[in-house]
């Protein structure tokens, strides 16, 4: 059985350590690096299942590291693990394309627990047969996570594409945000929802220019896919 690699930076040595550690025993391969540009750089050279990246690093932060990261790899989970606490940077590290974002200190149990969520997704995602769908003008290739047509390209997330085939496989239904929330998260806590709205907002700007496409907010219920 394969052994995921995860790449972890961690400027606190104690943590990282015990981090680390914890991590091994679920027979996690861990590559830890102690700054975000010695971070970088092992992603350039080598291959990752999953990333976990503190945010107050020396010489490049986590928000730069996963800005570099999302630069070439728009599919790989992130998580953050940070002391920041406000719902700006919590929003912040989403905008930048993380998957999840946990407050320090934060339970191992819940963190391995994530991991290996995300982990099921990449999986099951890598083994989808190619699949194309036509959403107003664009193509959208749920597989490579892109959204298409002969002027432009767009680079999704995992989660951005997750949610958009949601709606698209209910368009023109509602979904109740409970419903929304499970099958992307698994729970409906209110931070979930807060993220909900980070990850709406940023579709609704791809899609600003397709006039026959809407994502509309139900007022106490949810949303429905309009198209």
């Amino acid at each position: 059985m394969k052994n995921f690699k995860i790449l972890y930076t961690e400027d606190d040595e104690t943590l990282a350590f015990l981090t680390k550690d914890n991590l091994e025993q679920n027979n996690y391969e861990v590559i830890h690096c102690s700054d975000g540009k010695s971070g970088l750089e092992n992603f350039k050279k080598e291959e990752f299942d999953i990333c976990i990246f503190d945010i107050m690093m020396p010489k490049m932060d986590g928000f730069e590291l996963a800005t570099e990261i999302r630069k070439t790899n728009t599919d790989i989970p992130i998580i953050f693990l940070s002391a920041k606490i406000l719902k700006e940077d919590r929003l912040k590290g989403l905008r930048l394309g993380a998957d999840d974002y946990l407050v320090k200190p934060f339970s191992i149990e819940e963190l391995l627990l994530k991991i290996e969520i995300f982990l099921k997704r990449s999986q099951k995602n890598n083994v989808v047969e190619n699949s194309v769908y036509e959403i107003g003008k664009y193509q959208f290739d749920y597989k490579n996570f892109f959204l298409f047509n002969e002027d432009e390209k767009i680079s999704l997330t995992q989660r951005e594409a997750e949610l958009l085939k949601l709606f698209f496989d209910n368009k023109n239904m509602v979904l109740k945000r409970e419903k929304i929330l499970s099958a992307l998260w698994g729970n409906d806590d209110y931070f979930m929802g807060r993220s909900l709205d980070v990850f709406i907002s940023r579709l609704r700007k791809m899609l600003i220019n397709e006039k026959e496409i809407a994502i509309e907010n139900i007022h106490g219920v949810g949303f429905r896919f309009k198209m």
